[in-house]
């Protein structure tokens, strides 16, 4: 019933995708019209994150930073924003591909250490598991992957349950430290339900993963000569905008791709709505300034919050720094 009632709403409101190549003389600008709901940003930012494009000034460039030419690539951009159920309104709030019964896949949680990956191999490959793909990222002495496996002998998803509670029980003790006070996590989720690099964002925020912690002969991570010390990156500052009744955010970072995805990623799972915002590159830095409220319409109101804010968003630029 709710899928129906989605698919009328689309039918009298179709997304409206317009992509110039004529407006702005070094990048391509995409103009999407739809209707308005929680998270829509962040769909339109995640399918040009997929293609590996890159937005400038919410103008988009390839990865070579040119205009992007190719009819086919516009149309299948086009195809994408248009044909996104997530445009339209629905009471299912997954995002990403359709669901597959190709691969079982596995999510991990836990504390970071030398020679982890190795031993999570080692354990998949002793249980017969094939890993098809898998994505790791670390920050702030946590782990964090999703892993797709099949069976090696059958080369589909795992399904029987003897094995796949064979397979978390293993995984578990191995993620789990001697000295960790968090509790190592290995989860069996259906494929494909959420973006993945989505997802990562949400297990390592789940973990708390922006906890300051301490460092030997340091002190707090994030101390007073840190926050006098505007000119690291990143920055992040946090403050009221009265006038307008908004939320400011800000960031500088250093530039690299699926930044403005980690961001919108981070702010649309903690519930804010943005509904203004600039994004600049120069050189090698970025820079965005994003006005937010909560989802029920109102500013952050307490010091702690804007806090917590800040390391949050913080964490989601530095989860996949190592990328770069």
């Amino acid at each position: 019933m709710d899928d129906e009632y989605a698919k009328l709403i689309r039918r009298m409101n179709p997304p409206r995708v317009v992509i110039d190549n004529n407006a702005c003389e070094d990048a391509t600008v995409i103009q999407v019209d739809s209707v308005n709901k929680h998270g829509i940003l962040l769909d339109v930012v995640q399918v040009l994150s997929d293609m590996n494009l890159v937005i400038t000034m919410f103008n988009v460039i390839d990865h070579n930073g040119n205009k992007i030419r190719d009819k086919e690539v516009i149309d299948y951009i086009q195809r994408r924003l248009e044909n996104n159920p997530s445009f339209a309104p629905s009471f299912r709030e997954s995002v990403g591909v359709v669901p597959t019964e190709e691969y079982t896949s596995i999510e991990l949680t836990g504390t970071d250490r030398p020679g982890l990956l190795s031993e999570v191999c080692a354990v998949l490959a002793d249980l017969h598991c094939n890993v098809v793909n898998a994505e790791i990222w670390t920050h702030n002495t946590r782990a964090a992957a999703v892993v797709n496996v099949t069976d090696d002998s059958s080369g589909h998803a795992i399904k029987d349950p003897v094995c796949l509670s064979r397979i978390r029980d293993l995984l578990c003790n191995v993620l789990r430290g001697s000295d960790d006070p968090k509790t190592a996590k290995t989860t069996l989720s259906p494929p494909g339900v959420t973006n993945r690099g989505r997802r990562l964002h949400q297990i390592m925020f789940a973990d708390r993963d922006y906890d300051r912690v301490e460092r030997a002969g340091q002190g707090r991570y994030r101390d007073r000569d840190r926050d006098r010390d505007r000119s690291r990156l990143p920055n992040v500052t946090v403050v009221d905008c009265v006038e307008k009744d908004y939320t400011v955010v800000t960031m500088r970072a250093k530039d690299r791709p699926k930044l403005l995805f980690d961001i919108i990623c981070t702010l649309t799972d903690m519930q804010y709505v943005v509904y203004h915002g600039v994004v600049q590159t120069a050189r090698t830095e970025a820079y965005q300034e994003f006005y937010i409220r909560h989802v029920d319409g109102f500013p952050i109101s307490s010091e702690a919050e804007r806090d917590r804010l800040v390391q949050c968003l913080e964490a989601a630029i530095e989860r996949r720094a190592s990328e770069v």
